[in-house]
């Protein structure tokens, strides 16, 4: 079965950085085919968009609480979409995942239609 894998969390520090990365399971599945989204969910909160790359045209989205902070980029050779996050906050804490988005409009934020969610990787900012 198909689904995506995340790396990269850990615990960092107010202020410092993580990249995050997502594959794919399957060697076989094309990331470039597909609108990428990363969210994330913190104990006792809803899982929320974080940001999202677009198929069609690279467009990126991200949450507010998170602009100028992350960045979201494909590389396609590795078949790998990365959330690099710097000036990193207590509250961005929580379990961080990638799925994909079959649609040829902007990505959105909202989980809804999003498939192959992995197993998340921890981010843990300390305050």
């Amino acid at each position: 079965q198909m689904q995506f894998v995340e790396s990269g969390g850990g615990l960092v520090r107010p202020g410092g950085s993580l990249r995050l990365s997502c594959t794919a399971s399957a060697s076989v599945f094309d990331l470039d085919l597909y609108s990428i989204g990363w969210f994330r969910q913190a104990p006792g909160n809803e899982r929320e968009g974080v940001s999202c790359i677009s198929r069609k045209d690279g467009t990126t989205n991200y949450a507010d609480s998170v602009k100028g902070r992350f960045t979201i980029s494909r590389d396609g050779a590795k078949n790998t979409v990365y959330l690099h996050m710097d000036n990193l906050k207590p509250e961005d804490t929580g379990v961080y995942y990638c799925a994909a988005l079959n649609s040829a409009s902007t990505c959105r934020l909202r989980t809804y239609g999003y498939m192959y969610w992995g197993q998340g990787t921890q981010v843990t900012v300390p305050s």
